[in-house]
């Protein structure tokens, strides 16, 4: 039976789902969606968590089409496409809803599965561009008969954070063609375990420095150890450029851990390190609180303060959105975890905006081992969302070279990717540091994912790496996967005001603002070009857009007990394609794809994985 979208729509709001429809399919036929051998490391059980707790369900449906919405990423990432209108306004992300939007039989399993088994309609909803359902204030003793799981209280030993998991869980068999992926259940992570990406034992630049002109056996300038946002506006070649969209260019950070920027330690940043700006007392941003996000000025975070301090250094009067983001730190009165997924509850909210930033600097992230396959891919659908939406998502590469905790399920060694980095939809940002040349810096996080194959933009970067490499490190690493990093920027020693004081942070997190405030500013030169924005980044760059990087060529990301991989001419898994030159890219920006610098306008993609 075959429905109209809208009308299928229309009957769920308004029917209830007991009276939708009938069972289609027998639901005791089982089969196991996905499950860990045994606890995920750094995890203890607690037990049953009491009676009457309920989660929040959230339910990737497949699209009726395929490969639709990447398909359309990827065209209107062209300018020479026709296609080329990023899909922004709130009439056109309807658009991008319809690519996202499940089968109405898809509904039809997937509603009546969950009618089955007593869900009230009321606790559905369309969620995430229509391409999720979420079910609300579940009980988990009936999420335990509907998913085949066994919920438990686990807390993590070195945060002490407390979450409801279970290490596998089931669907009907009729239901794994329906449904991608449902969570929480086997993702092991919350808020306080995602990283942030300072080191624990910060590198000293005059080390790294040293070590790298020995590995090169060139020698490297240095005007400061320091990444003032003055020597980054030279270096970047940003100095010049005075934003006149500001009306119309936004830039967005992602804010978790309960880490508030301050306005005072802002203010004192710019009077030292902006002092072209007057009165630097006006650099200021917004906040929006997502998900019981809360904002205490009083109670600033290095982690806030590193992000709002350097997107303003670069961007300003760029407006700023600090997205200050609630999570499973929460806990009820009873002392468990009260329900909500952190990243989807998060995308969700840009997803609902008619307006979003069009440019998200998220500096948290995780190891991509501990990620499971279907959510993970599920998840990255979201950030294609953003993009065909117009935005430029940048995510930090890590900070500990191809990785550390490096045991696979047998004992071996293997890399460690770092997720959402990983997700091809997306662009991740390794670090670099010096000054004349820049070379990798040692920590940057680097690598091949096990989730996600090798996107088509990559081919020809990627390919030209792999076979430079050869067979070093055969077996460690999946070289049929999304290369890491796409681009990089300085990653040590920056120095930030936190609570009055000067104090100074190393790691990709500091990349990523710095990145993120540069195409901000080319953003805000398409714009007031009367251009589109740039959205998702990696189509361009990894065409003719690598002519306005600079290209790093020395250093290495050690980790795993080797000496990491080599930065070399082109791509390479340290530094990506390079450093951005801002007024460069101006140029090439401006101009229409495939330009004779370029390596030639990409096919579309069929899918990542």
């Amino acid at each position: 039976m075959r429905y109209h979208w809208l009308y299928v729509l229309a009957f769920l709001t308004a029917t209830p789902l007991a009276d939708f429809a009938k069972p289609l399919a027998p639901w005791g036929d089982v089969r196991v969606k996905h499950a860990w051998s045994s606890v995920p490391a750094s995890w203890e059980t607690l037990g049953c968590p009491s009676a009457g707790t309920t989660i929040d369900l959230y339910i990737a449906l497949n699209p009726r089409h395929d490969n639709a919405l990447i398909d359309a990423l990827y065209e209107v990432s062209d300018p020479k496409h026709p296609r080329h209108v990023h899909l922004i306004a709130a009439p056109l992300a309807q658009q991008v809803a319809e690519l996202v939007r499940p089968h109405p039989e898809t509904l039809e399993f997937v509603t009546s599965w969950l009618a089955h088994h007593g869900v009230r309609p009321s606790s559905i909803s369309t969620t995430h561009g229509g391409g999720w359902l979420t079910v609300s204030n579940v009980l988990v003793s009936q999420a335990n008969e509907m998913l085949g799981a066994s919920y438990q209280l686990y807390r993590h030993a070195e945060v002490n954070d407390t979450i409801i998991r279970t290490v596998s869980y089931a669907l009907p068999d009729v239901l794994h063609a329906h449904i991608q992926a449902v969570t929480p259940t086997t993702y092991f992570a919350s808020i306080r375990t995602q990283r942030r990406t300072p080191p624990r034992h910060p590198v000293k630049a005059a080390t790294v420095l040293a070590e790298a002109e020995a590995t090169s056996g060139k020698p490297v300038t240095v005007l400061s150890s320091r990444a003032t946002s003055s020597q980054l506006r030279w270096l970047y070649k940003t100095y010049a450029y005075v934003p006149t969209a500001a009306d119309r260019n936004t830039l967005g950070i992602f804010g978790y851990r309960r880490e508030y920027p301050s306005v005072t330690d802002l203010t004192r940043f710019m009077s030292n390190f902006r002092a072209d700006v007057q009165p630097s007392s006006l650099a200021t941003f917004a906040v929006e609180l997502v998900n019981g996000g809360k904002y205490n000025p009083d109670k600033p975070g290095a982690e806030a303060n590193l992000n709002v301090q350097y997107t303003s250094a670069m961007a300003y009067p760029t407006p700023i959105i600090f997205y200050s983001i609630g999570g499973s730190e929460k806990m009820s009165d009873s002392g468990e975890p009260l329900p909500g997924d952190v990243e989807l509850e998060s995308l969700g909210y840009l997803l609902r905006k008619a307006d979003i930033p069009q440019t998200i600097s998220i500096s948290y992230g995780n190891i991509e081992k501990i990620v499971p396959k279907e959510y993970g891919r599920a998840v990255c659908i979201l950030y294609a969302q953003l993009g065909a939406r117009g935005v430029s998502v940048l995510y930090p590469s890590g900070d500990d070279g191809v990785g550390m905790d490096c045991k696979d399920e047998s004992g071996g060694v293997r890399f460690v990717p770092e997720y959402p980095a990983s997700c091809p939809y997306l662009t991740a940002v390794g670090g670099a540091t010096g000054f004349g040349p820049e070379v990798a810096a040692p920590l940057s996080g680097g690598g091949f994912s096990d989730l996600f194959s090798r996107p088509v933009y990559q081919d020809v970067a990627v390919s030209a790496f792999l076979e430079r490499q050869g067979t070093q490190y055969a077996g460690l690493y999946n070289p049929a996967g999304r290369g890491i990093p796409d681009i990089a920027a300085q990653a040590l020693t920056f120095p930030i005001y936190l609570r009055n004081a000067r104090v100074y942070q190393d790691g990709t997190s500091g990349s990523v603002p710095i990145v993120a405030g540069v195409i901000s500013l080319l953003n805000d030169y398409l714009i007031a070009n009367g251009r589109s924005p740039l959205g998702f980044l990696n189509i361009r760059l990894y065409d003719d857009g690598f002519a306005g990087l600079n290209d790093i060529t020395s250093g290495s990301n050690p980790g795993c007990g080797t000496n990491g991989f080599s930065a070399v001419p082109g791509w390479d898994p340290v530094t990506g394609l390079g450093t951005p030159n801002f007024q460069k890219l101006q140029n090439i920006f401006m101009t229409p794809l495939g330009g004779a610098a370029g390596q030639g306008n990409q096919p579309k993609i069929r899918g990542a994985w």
